[in-house]
């Protein structure tokens, strides 16, 4: 009698050829798509450092326009000074923070924006002339109510004012949280401005309910009230002595950047 072409054995080994047939088929599409992903990756963040600078228009050359009025450059975020010591093209500072030889551990109050790590060094984008920028562009990050969210912030070349915000990566709820990402809350960041006085070193910059009235404040996310919190502690963490904030001062007349520098030691002497 014929064995049946239904046998378990058979249909166990065309299932197996199938996988393995299935397997290198995905295998090869991810390698051979990979540098596009790669493009794509690099793309999105010019497109988005363009954006908060306001630079963007559609069908625009991105790649042309970023290298024509863009320049990267590496920030020694425990002196506030330019670095040599990294490639602004190709250094990550999200990866670096995972180097404990490249980074710092943050905890209690020192950590309000949830990051628990922090990178030594930051890349910044600078418009116009890198040594009289009209705008620096800082990368942020920090905690909101799902997740890490992750964005740009733009301020004018006096270290103080703002000229926009965007976020790029977060997990927030949709009609709520993910309002970060609508234009008409965006837009309430122009012009305000980081810090109360001219010499303060603490960032005075907040989201407040009710209608922001002060130009250090800006309306909250309705009904996503643990997201503009998130929103609040990551800038007072980034525009801080703590983040950029001795970077900052190299660009507002009235406070010394050697100054800024003591604040931040005198921080770290406190969270001993």
């Amino acid at each position: 009698m014929a064995q049946s072409n239904n046998s378990i054995k058979k249909i166990l080994t065309v299932a197996f050829a199938l996988c393995i047939v299935c397997s290198i088929i995905v295998s090869t599409a991810a390698v051979a798509l990979r540098s596009k992903q790669e493009f794509n990756r690099e793309l999105d963040r010019k497109t988005n450092i363009l954006n908060v600078a306001q630079l963007y228009e559609p069908g625009m050359d991105v790649n042309e326009t970023f290298e024509s009025k863009i320049t990267p450059r590496v920030v020694d975020l425990r002196t506030g000074e330019y670095s040599e010591e990294h490639d602004p093209s190709t250094y990550e500072g999200f990866q670096a923070r995972r180097d404990p030889a490249s980074s710092r551990t943050l905890s209690g109050e020192k950590d309000i924006a949830g990051l628990s790590r922090q990178e030594n060094y930051s890349t910044v984008y600078l418009v116009g002339d890198p040594d009289d920028p009209e705008q620096v562009i800082l990368p942020i990050r920090g905690q909101g109510l799902w997740g890490l969210m992750r964005g740009f912030l733009s301020v004018e070349g006096d270290g103080n004012t703002i000229v926009g915000i965007t976020y790029y990566e977060h997990s927030e709820t949709p009609g709520l949280g993910a309002e970060v990402n609508n234009p008409r809350w965006q837009a309430q960041w122009e012009g305000k401005e980081i810090f109360d006085e001219q010499g303060e070193l603490a960032p005075a910059i907040s989201l407040v309910k009710g209608g922001a009235s002060g130009e250090n404040e800006v309306d909250a996310l309705s009904g996503a009230t643990l997201t503009s919190k998130g929103v609040t502690n990551m800038l007072q963490f980034w525009l801080s002595p703590e983040g950029f904030g001795n970077y900052l001062a190299k660009f507002r007349s009235s406070v010394d950047p050697a100054e800024a520098q003591a604040a931040d030691v005198e921080l770290e002497s406190e969270g001993a």
